[in-house]
């Protein structure tokens, strides 16, 4: 009979693996679905030429934020960067490139990458500054962009539960990004606020299958950043 692995690391360990220069996808929804403790472990390990990758980039003093004040964030390929304003200002600055998306097409693109997928096409962002630089095809007899999958070298993300063996259950809204950012990188590391005991999750409650987590960090207490959301 065989025995599933148990994958729970201490932070420090598992922040560990993931090299300078690294492109990191961070889960999470303002400030749902966040792994803002592992971010904290990022800046602690001083993890330098980062290109992060996640819908937003936070409030000022908060999650990315973190990131971008230790001058860690090379590139930042996002939705918006408007709640930030140390962001904004080291965009305007040439501090910091951004790579702006459409919300839905960031989910798409990062979707393909998990899939397996070398890019997805829409006609969204056409004849717009969102079309600069990119491939226009013909489909249909109707131009389309070709806007390329998203992978990561590491994906953070935060789960409200998890087992040891690394299938993870969110709550509400912060099953936003989580689920398939954690299919489109080569090292997924898992935050949880509980971590159970292999068969404490039933199949029906598991959202993210431990297959495609590979470390689980359980979080020994959980900051003021968490309790902006009130669940």
């Amino acid at each position: 009979m065989t025995t599933l692995p148990d994958k729970t690391t201490a932070m420090e360990q598992a922040v560990a693996a993931i090299p300078d220069g690294a492109t990191v996808m961070l889960g999470g929804f303002g400030v749902p679905g966040t792994p803002f403790t592992l971010i904290h472990e990022l800046v602690r390990q001083g993890k330098r030429g980062l290109t992060v990758i996640k819908n937003d980039a936070n409030e000022q003093g908060m999650g990315v934020d973190h990131l971008l004040a230790a001058g860690l964030v090379e590139k930042l390929i996002t939705t918006h960067i408007g709640l930030n304003p140390r962001a904004v200002a080291m965009f305007n600055a040439g501090e910091l490139e951004v790579e702006f998306c459409a919300q839905g097409i960031l989910a798409e693109r990062v979707r393909a990458g998990g899939a397996g997928l070398s890019g997805i096409l829409t006609d969204i962002g056409m004849e717009t500054e969102l079309a600069r630089g990119k491939q226009v095809v013909e489909v249909d007899g109707r131009p389309a962009l070709l806007e390329r999958a998203l992978r990561a070298d590491a994906a953070l993300i935060h789960a409200d539960r998890a087992d040891a063996f690394g299938n993870l259950a969110y709550a509400a809204t912060a099953r936003n990004f989580n689920p398939m950012m954690a299919m489109a990188a080569n090292l997924v590391i898992a935050e949880a606020e509980r971590v159970l005991p292999l068969g404490g999750l039933t199949p029906d409650q598991v959202h993210t299958p431990g297959a495609f987590v590979d470390r689980v960090v359980e979080l020994q207490s959980i900051s003021e950043e968490y309790g902006v959301v009130r669940r």
